[in-house]
């Protein structure tokens, strides 16, 4: 069982009592599950979804070990099993506070190479389907759950959305989809009380990410150029993500926060580091 400090025994717990759903949990080193790890250890109620038979297994032993006891099959490329997924979903809750959509994929092929050369017509549309439409269509039933509860939906972007990366191609088209969309909600949503937001977070060695090219080499570079000197963590995600789905930030929607050390401030690393 994941063990929590006496300082967080002791704190506020944020989500008391609300019910949370997070999708795109695969396993323990993925950001989601660190979002997981801290709502939950801030009073959440938390339910999971899984995409598919294969993942099932891991997505059930570490949702138990935070005390999880429900999870849910959803592949969100399919518009039947997003509606399944509330149906099953509002058959054990009464309400639903906030969803989290941490959701992000690409063709390999698409994440190795020359932007203009290995970007397809197929590529770019599953790319913004599964990384960006998702989280439109899950808003869609979500909002027949939260009403009158002022909910909040979250999603994860990228810096790769605003500024080129090597080899991050097609995603950040679709991560700027994204956040395009988290406004065009946050107005759309806004009139039933509700409040959509998204964290672009730094890189973290996850295994999504392990698809980009040279991740190894950007996560050094990260690190060095970061105004903290380091990588974040899943977990301080994570508690960012309980903070903006929290009452806390009430007044907080159609936002990008990030949560990558200040990285994104930087227009130049350390003069001390370069070559004269």
């Amino acid at each position: 069982m994941l063990e929590f400090n006496n300082n967080q025994k002791n704190f506020m717990k944020l989500l008391e009592n609300k019910n949370i759903l997070i999708v795109g949990v695969a396993n323990k080193h993925s950001i989601a599950a660190g979002i997981a790890e801290s709502m939950s250890g801030n009073g959440a109620n938390i339910a999971l979804t899984y995409q598919n038979e294969r993942l099932k297994g891991n997505v059930e032993k570490l949702g138990k070990e935070m005390g999880v006891e429900t999870f849910i099959p959803c592949d969100v490329s399919s518009d039947i099993e997003i509606k399944e997924t509330f149906e099953n979903l509002s058959s054990q809750w009464e309400g639903l506070d906030a969803v989290i959509h941490a959701v992000g994929f690409a063709p390999r092929e698409e994440l190795d190479g020359e932007f203009v050369d290995v970007t397809s017509r197929e590529g770019f549309q599953i790319a913004h389907d599964i990384s960006s439409y998702s989280f439109i269509a899950l808003a869609k039933e979500a909002k027949k759950m939260m009403e009158n509860r002022n909910g909040s939906l979250l999603t994860l972007s990228y810096l790769g959305s605003q500024m080129t990366l090597p080899n991050y191609n097609v995603m950040g088209l679709a991560k700027a989809s994204l956040e395009a969309s988290v406004r065009y909600l946050a107005v759309s949503m806004g009139k039933e009380g509700h409040r959509v937001n998204a964290i672009s977070a730094g890189p973290i060695k996850t295994l999504a990410a392990s698809g980009v090219k040279n991740f190894r080499k950007m996560l050094s570079y990260n690190a060095t150029r970061s105004p903290i000197g380091r990588n974040i963590t899943t977990r301080e995600v994570g508690d960012a993500a309980s903070f903006l789905t929290s009452d806390m930030a009430s007044g907080i929607s159609g936002e990008v926060l990030y949560v990558d050390g200040g990285f994104n401030i930087t227009a130049m690393g350390s003069i001390e580091e370069t070559e004269s």
